[in-house]
């Protein structure tokens, strides 16, 4: 019996676009490390969509390898990432922050998202401790958007947020792994020409959104980081054969390709959303991009997992849990239909 993939979206390949032009420039000669031609042009298109004319893009090939890498280039020894306690990189990649020697400081969240108060409240309260040089000091808010929730922060949220960071002398660092999907989601008031506004430092996935595989790290004051491209050098992430994320992202930010991809997985979603809600099943957490989390009574998943590849997600209780089922740029209506009967 062939089994539906609706475990996560970067289950396909690549953008039919982008093989395309993989193909068609594969027996090219180029520079390597990403200082080719096709890499230059994929930096000043990212660099028109986020209308930030002077800032860095470095091109990385995942997103654990690019969040360890900015996170510890940007911090110094002694600092540590505040982030929400579901955030990717507390939960989702085995360490490899602290494994750089900086401690993810985990707050309280709700629905996935960090609220300006929270952070508020933490540091201020670690500043009035009188030992507060004995601990790891708060350098960076790590957020992202989406969440590992699928819910978006608003502008309005973000610029509170960098607010605070303002006030205590702190970098905003937003993992963009799915940033796509939030672009195009139903009621998103945030833009990339945002993003690079008030962020230090940003990436926009690739790997879950068309892209065989690879981010692209905005830095829009490229003071910021001094010699980062050292440092990416230094923790094994600079791809020798660079023009490979060069075309793929050039190929993105041509004719409207990834307001395209992350369409269709929202559009794909909210169809997805409407059949579980008029067959019965309760969503877990409303939420507007492309991962939809449902409520599973266990021996109805058990016999769902017989057809179709989930992620579970948390035990809800004992004979209840919440799974997620991601779509993506590449699936269909017949994929959603297919499911469908199934549920």
């Amino acid at each position: 019996m062939t089994k539906l993939y609706f475990a996560s979206d970067y289950q396909e390949g690549a953008h039919p676009e982008i093989m395309k032009r993989l193909m068609e420039t594969n027996l090219e000669h180029t520079e390597g490390y990403g200082t080719d031609a096709y890499s230059n042009q994929a930096r000043a298109a990212i660099r028109s969509a986020c209308k930030a004319k002077d800032a860095m893009v470095y091109f990385l090939g995942g997103g654990t390898q690019t969040n360890a890498t900015v996170i510890a280039s940007m911090l110094a020894s002694y600092e540590g990432a505040i982030a929400a306690d579901t955030g990717h990189i507390n939960v989702h990649e085995a360490g490899a922050v602290e494994y750089t020697g900086h401690r993810v400081l985990a707050l309280p969240s709700k629905e996935g998202k960090l609220a300006a108060t929270t952070i508020d409240t933490f540091v201020a309260g670690f500043l009035k401790d009188d030992s507060w040089d004995h601990m790891v000091y708060p350098g960076m808010v790590y957020l992202s958007q989406p969440t590992e929730y699928g819910t978006i922060y608003s502008k309005a949220e973000l610029e509170q947020i960098r607010e605070v960071c303002l006030k205590y002398n702190m970098k905003l660092y937003i993992d963009g792994a799915r940033l796509a999907y939030a672009l195009e989601a139903d009621g998103n008031d945030v833009t990339l020409e945002d993003l690079a506004k008030l962020c230090d430092a940003f990436y926009i996935g690739g790997t879950k959104c068309g892209a065989l595989f690879g981010e692209a790290v905005v830095v829009p004051d490229p003071k910021a980081i001094p010699h980062f491209f050292t440092m990416i050098k230094q923790h094994g992430a600079l791809t020798a054969k660079g023009r490979i994320l060069g075309i793929q992202f050039g190929c993105l930010f041509t004719d409207g390709l990834y307001e395209r991809v992350g369409a269709n997985g929202v559009a794909m979603a909210n169809r997805l959303r409407q059949i579980l809600q008029d067959k019965g099943y309760e969503l877990y957490m409303p939420n507007p991009t492309n991962q939809v989390f449902v409520v599973m009574d266990n021996d109805r998943l058990a016999r769902l997992q017989e057809r179709v590849v989930c992620s579970v997600w948390e035990a809800l209780d004992d004979s209840h849990t919440v799974i997620r089922l991601a779509t993506s740029w590449a699936t269909t209506e017949a994929d959603i239909q297919a499911l469908a009967e199934c549920l």
